[in-house]
């Protein structure tokens, strides 16, 4: 579990951050929303113990980053949005340097490393220099590297950034493959359908500051809206016209949505029975309306 408390951060005289407070619970996606210049990668950088807050502290599985890193650090993986690897070495070489810090001898983080560059997709690039890696490539050494200790909980910090929709895809699997293991995943992210497609809840910070914490199911429900979507098995002009004695409708082939729709869903679909209703459900917005409405002021 981890657990962010009273965060606060200046560089010089500008807060960056204020009072960030929030927790990720074990076998628990959280998605990490804000602009650039926010204090997304600033929070999970003082998480990550790489820098120091100037009050409050963040716990991880109970213990303190800031008086217990060594403790903290073992239960931790973090894969930044630009790792930053010495260039000049072997991938392979350089996990095995890495692991010996966790006290692993050589041979043993040698094999170790053989199975985790597999189970990443770097199988057959182990003796590749790291400045040969693509940016996706060090994104999953990252991940390699943040593995060696089978930690519980895990920082992705704008881990898709850059990456081809192959790598998404990957890296959207390894949190879900997370979350069944009971692992928490602080995860943030530029695109929101990502975040709305994994993630149980969400933190939204802006200016430095948490301004709301919600889950899916509570961003979905606030962002229903009246019009309704309706997939016919045949669409006619008698269906259209039936249709529009409840809104303005739309259509695209055997879709329509009727635009404010007057009725409720059991009386739209049985003006429209006759037509083969297939589904039947209200438009919803994304979590990109939810946010852009929550930050507009």
């Amino acid at each position: 579990m981890i657990s962010i408390e009273n965060v606060t951060k200046r560089f010089g005289k500008r807060q960056v951050l204020q009072d960030v407070s929030f927790d990720v619970k074990d076998g628990e996606i959280v998605g990490f929303v804000g602009l650039n210049g926010a204090g997304k990668t600033t929070t999970i950088r003082i998480a990550a113990g790489t820098i120091q807050p100037n009050s409050g502290d963040v716990l991880i599985n109970g213990h303190s980053v800031t008086k217990e890193k060594r403790v903290a650090s073992k239960y931790l993986g973090w894969v930044p949005e630009l790792p930053i690897f010495e260039q000049d070495v072997k991938a392979l070489d350089y996990f095995v340097y890495i692991a010996g810090y966790y006290g692993i001898p050589g041979g043993e983080a040698r094999e170790m490393g053989k199975r985790l560059f597999e189970e990443v997709g770097l199988s057959g690039r182990e003796k590749d220099k790291l400045r040969n890696y693509s940016q996706g490539m060090k994104k999953r050494f990252a991940l390699a590297v943040s593995l060696i200790s089978n930690p519980n909980n895990f920082l992705f910090d704008e881990v898709l950034n850059g990456l081809d929709p192959q790598g998404i895809q990957f890296f959207r699997e390894v949190a879900l493959k997370m979350k069944k293991e009971k692992k928490a995943i602080l995860f943030s992210s530029h695109i929101l359908s990502e975040v709305e497609a994994i993630a149980d809840k969400v933190v939204f910070i802006h200016k430095g500051r948490v301004v709301k914490i919600a889950t899916m199911d509570e961003i979905r429900n606030s962002i229903s809206t009246r019009n309704l979507r309706v997939v016919l098995g045949k669409v006619t002009k008698e269906a259209i016209s039936e249709a529009e004695k409840f809104g303005t409708v739309e259509v695209n082939g055997n879709t329509l949505v009727i635009r404010d729709c007057k009725a409720d869903l059991q009386a739209v679909s049985m003006a429209l029975s006759n037509f083969q209703v297939l589904e039947i459900g209200w438009v919803t917005g994304g979590l990109e309306d939810y946010f852009f409405k929550l930050t507009s002021g």
